[in-house]
């Protein structure tokens, strides 16, 4: 990073949050909250959170070569001379920090939310915009209170365009988000029940959603999902807010980026579309009819933001699925192979359905078998074990043909299939991981899922170490990660 243009120098970050400096003049190349990830050249922020003090940090991430840390006092261990930037309250610190960064840049900004696939749009968008510009997108799922700031603060200078994702678990926490990030163009991929159990309705969820266009430039774009029930109420929500344009992505005949045909195959599609009265034609690198509509919203998107749409489409055919959301794995064993399919990130009703359509059009190999893993959908209130048994359907429809079940409303669904596909049943992930371990054999293809808090990642990481190389490194599952 020597020699390259600084992301922050102390005057200005100094500026940015008020703060009072301390010690010898720096630059910062990186923004970090955590310790463990920093890179040498990072401006540390010790945020305060429910579980951790950030301060309790800052002298091993200044021992680990950060440039200076934001603090609100000084840290225990930390020298006098060191560089500091004191301010009252940390977090509204990085908040400063992502509203100058915003501020000073003249990218093309792109807001994306919705209750599943936003962070597969946000991914494909990147990769749709990163051949036309220098593109700047908000890393993993950063897209609650500390990670929309982060991001923020992290972008740099020369952007030509930037992409962040927002999330909510309840009402009114977008609003503060799109007010800090004011995207040109706002994108809501679906309204569906998902964290029910803190909506009195779906309508409500929607009303939630359309909260992004609260923060929306003058004369932004609105991009909506034109199949969505909720598409006429969240069209009505962006009139109010004052939106210049409004986009549809869908099947019907009114959407603007309208899907004529998609050929869908095991490692991905050929689409073609309409794309406001002009066909074009391409290939997405991903499985599944949820992937295509994603391409859709992504297309929209891009033209709202004025760049090329053809250039974009044929950057789709490099997409790849963001790791715990679809990431397809080999694992050897004596006598072949089997396929894992990394869902584990999180799940809801509609992701779980779309997982299952994925398994479904899987090809296993020689004496092999579709197998669903599934973890418990979190925050769905009382509606929760009718959601989890009402999977039955659609995942019967994938033609599985053994059901691995963890978590008490994961029962539920167990209780609704026939005995011939169930397998085995365990209190948590832990618990069942050595079962499927157990289970698995060349040929077969794995699909794992269940919401972020169900952590059926430890099930992907029991059967990845089945593999040449012994254990594979842990990730804790991410907390407080809105949908």
């Amino acid at each position: 990073m020597t020699g390259s243009t600084p992301l922050w120098t102390r005057d200005e970050a100094a500026q940015a949050t008020g703060a009072r400096a301390t010690g010898a003049a720096w630059q910062a190349h990186g923004v970090s909250i955590d310790s463990r990830t920093l890179l040498p050249g990072d401006l540390f922020v010790a945020i305060a959170g429910p579980n951790f003090d950030g301060h309790a940090f800052a002298a091993d991430a200044l021992a680990r070569g950060a440039a200076a840390a934001v603090v609100s006092r000084r840290p225990e261990g930390v020298a006098d001379d060191t560089p500091l930037l004191v301010v009252e309250d940390t977090l509204e610190a990085l908040r400063n920090l992502g509203r100058a960064a915003r501020a000073r840049i003249g990218a093309r900004v792109a807001g994306v939310t919705g209750s599943v696939g936003k962070t597969g749009v946000k991914e494909a968008l990147a990769l749709a915009l990163g051949g036309q510009g220098a593109t700047h997108a908000s890393i993993g799922s950063f897209n609650n209170h500390w990670g929309v700031p982060l991001s923020l603060a992290r972008m740099p200078r020369a952007s030509a365009f930037a992409i962040f994702e927002m999330g909510m678990n309840h009402p009114g926490e977008i609003t503060p988000l799109t007010g800090m990030v004011r995207p040109h163009v706002a994108a809501i991929t679906t309204v569906e029940a998902v964290h029910i159990e803190s909506f009195p309705s779906v309508q409500a969820i929607a009303d939630a959603k359309a909260e992004i266009f609260n923060g929306l430039e003058p004369g932004g774009t609105a991009v909506l999902n034109r199949d969505n029930a909720q598409y006429e109420r969240l069209a009505g929500r962006a009139q109010d807010a004052g939106v210049g344009r409004i986009v549809s992505f869908g099947r019907g005949p009114g959407a603007d980026a309208r899907l004529i045909t998609a050929d869908e195959g095991h490692e991905g599609s050929s689409v073609t579309a309409d794309l406001f009265g002009r066909r074009l034609s391409f290939r997405l690198g991903i499985a599944g009819s949820h992937w295509v509509m994603n391409a859709l919203c992504v297309l929209a998107a891009v033209d709202a933001l004025g760049a090329d749409t053809d250039l974009a489409a044929a950057a789709l055919a490099g997409l790849t699925p963001p790791k715990g959301r679809g990431l397809r794995s080999l694992v050897a064993l004596p006598g072949g192979a089997f396929e894992v399919i990394d869902d584990s990130y999180n799940a809801s009703p509609p992701s779980m359905a779309a997982a299952f359509q994925v398994l479904g059009r899987s090809r296993p190999g020689q004496g092999g078998r579709r197998i669903a893993v599934l973890g418990d959908m979190l925050e769905l209130g009382s509606a929760s074990p009718d959601l989890h048994a009402g999977l039955a359907g659609p995942l019967l429809a994938s033609g599985v043909d053994l059901v691995f079940t963890a978590g008490p409303m994961m029962a539920h669904l167990r209780a609704a299939v026939p005995a011939a596909v169930r397998a085995d049943h365990a209190a948590d992930s832990a618990a069942l991981a050595p079962a499927v371990c157990s289970a698995v054999r060349p040929g077969d293809v794995v699909t794992v899922k269940g919401s972020a808090g169900s952590r059926m990642r430890r099930v992907v990481e029991a059967l990845l170490a089945l593999g040449p190389g012994g254990c594979v490194e842990h990730e804790p599952a991410p907390a407080g990660q809105g949908e």
